[in-house]
Order: structure tokens, then sequence, then C-alpha cells
């Protein structure tokens, strides 16, 4: 499974490294994972929101190219020059989610890295979370709001407020590679996780 986790000027740093050290895990406890960091200008130091400075290994893969592409949030709430705001303003990170999703890959967004995904339309009358500070902003759009702390929607997912992105890859762990292997990354990293996802499919076929 080729997993990108996509960085930008802003970003939260636990957003982006929570998720690539349980991908990484999951892959040294045997899971068929590769996961790099990335960024759209290709290799080089991206500088997050709180001055953590992360080298991103390579550019963002074409579309096709990804099995799974995670987008972090990070500076939406205080509308920072840098972070998730200012990549919705732009729009560059909006149309390329778009593009990945449509030539078949899963996305999922961790804490305000869901408004991206809410502007690429990919939240459209479906099931969404984001951090509860924006969950107001989220509302404003024609995303299905759920106040969860990780949501499944398929090919569609997102996670709420930043340590919610670690229960939202061990979730995707646990999907692609087993339950033991989400378990024992949990166990290394020292982590509880919190509650199961939302998964309305899941429901619907209990039902």
């Amino acid at each position: 499974m080729d997993i990108a986790v996509l960085l930008y000027e802003g970003f939260d740093e636990l957003d982006a490294v929570g998720p690539f050290e349980v991908f990484r895990n999951a892959e040294a406890a045997g899971a068929d994972f590769h996961t790099e960091l990335v960024a759209l200008d290709g290799p080089g130091t991206v500088t997050a929101s709180h001055g953590m400075r992360v080298e991103a290994e390579g550019d963002l893969p074409d579309p096709g190219d990804l099995d799974l592409l995670v987008v972090p949030g990070g500076g939406w709430n205080d509308r920072s020059e840098a972070g998730a705001w200012a990549e919705y303003e732009r729009g560059a990170i909006p149309e390329v989610v778009a593009a990945h999703h449509d030539a078949g890959a899963t996305v999922a967004s961790v804490c305000t890295g869901g408004m991206l995904l809410s502007k690429a339309g990919l939240f459209d009358g479906r099931p969404a979370v984001t951090h509860a500070s924006a969950l107001e902003d989220l509302r404003d759009t024609d995303a299905d709001v759920r106040e969860e702390r990780v949501v499944d929607d398929g090919d569609v997912l997102s996670a709420g407020g930043v340590t919610s992105g670690i229960d939202l890859a061990l979730h995707i762990v646990e999907r692609e590679a087993g339950a033991e292997i989400a378990e024992s990354v949990a166990t290394t990293m020292e982590y509880t996780r919190q509650h199961d996802a939302y998964e309305p499919g899941a429901i619907a076929r209990s039902e």
C-alpha cells in the first residue's frame, strides 16, 4: 500500500507525524505499507505551525500512483498566512486532492485538513469531521457533519483534532492489515486507542 502524508507550510506537526509514525511502525510489524512525507513542490524542508522543520522526502506522486493520501491540518482558526486556511484560499492542494481521489486513491484528513477535503468536494453529502473549533465552518459546507473522533466512509476518512490522527491511522492499519498489527503498533507506541470509528457502511450492513 503506497501512502503519502502531504506536508505544506504551516501544517500541524502531530497531524502529520502521528499517522506517519503509525504507518512506519505498521510496516516494521509486517504490513505491506510504504509511507513517505511529500510536498507539492518536491523534496525540501517544510516549516510546521509550531516551528518544527520537517524534510519532505519527495514530491507528491501523480494521480493513480497512490493508494492513500493523508492531509494534515493546522493554522485554520487564526487564518494564518501559512496553514490550512491559506491552502484553502490558494486552492492548489484541494485540486490535487480531488485529482488523486478521482484516480482511485483513498483520502484521509486529520484535524482542519478536513476543510481542504471539503474544498475539494470530497465531503459533499458524506459524513465527515474536523477539529471541534472548525465544526461550524464545516457545517457551512455540504458535509454531513459527525461529532466523532474518526469517520470512515470507505474511500474518504476524516479525524477530529490533532491526536485523533493517531486513532485514524491505527484504524486504517486495522482495516488494511488486520487487528493484530494495529494492536502491535499501539503497544509499541504505548498508545491507548480512543473509541471506534464511525462507519456508516458498517452500520448499514448490520441493519
